[in-house]
């Protein structure tokens, strides 16, 4: 199964929701709402590639994609459905644009041109608020960028424009998704 223009994808672990956590022995369903988009599944695995495209992104990769992706709504008529995207059982379909990050067996992951994550700063101070570090505002390290961008590296502290950000975990881990051209300073 192949398309000229879409990625085929499936979700990653057969889970349209990434809505369990667990603490202990003891497993939370922290969400049960399908309309709160913090908790849709954000992990695909790649069945195929589009027939134009020619980048590293190939069959059995892991993609980072669009939090819309495998989310259910409502309608109209208030009946339960999927998005766009959804073709049949657990297949999808995904314009590049909607892939951030992809992970190839065994290696590192990758951002997608134009975007990069990044990993917020602690303020100075250490200050916590409920045992939560306080984070600098628009401040944070690149923690992936794509291959062929070389203004910035993994590593450099930057700054980016207010409301560029967009909150994604990656392996555990808070990072912003921040598109290339919305980085202010290097420091």
């Amino acid at each position: 199964m192949t398309s000229p223009n879409y990625f085929i994808i499936k979700p990653y672990n057969g889970v349209r929701y990434d809505n369990i956590r667990k603490f202990g022995d003891v497993e939370f369903i922290i969400s049960s709402s399908i309309e709160d988009h913090t908790v849709t599944n954000r992990l695909a695995t790649v069945i195929s590639t589009p027939d134009w495209y020619n980048g590293p992104i190939s069959k059995d990769d892991v993609v980072v994609v669009h939090h819309n992706t495998f989310r259910l709504y409502y309608n109209m008529n208030g009946n339960e459905t999927s998005g766009w995207s959804y073709i049949k059982d657990d297949i999808y379909i995904l314009d590049y644009e909607q892939i951030y990050l992809y992970k190839k067996q065994g290696a590192d992951w990758m951002a997608t041109y134009p975007y990069c994550f990044i990993k917020p700063q602690r303020n100075d101070d250490s200050t916590t608020v409920l045992n939560h570090y306080v984070e600098k505002n628009l401040y944070g390290t690149v923690e992936f960028k794509p291959e062929e961008v070389d203004t910035v590296d993994v590593g450099d502290e930057i700054s980016f424009k207010p409301g560029s950000e967009y909150e994604f975990k990656i392996d555990g881990d808070k990072l912003y998704r921040v598109k290339l051209k919305n980085i202010c300073l290097k420091i």
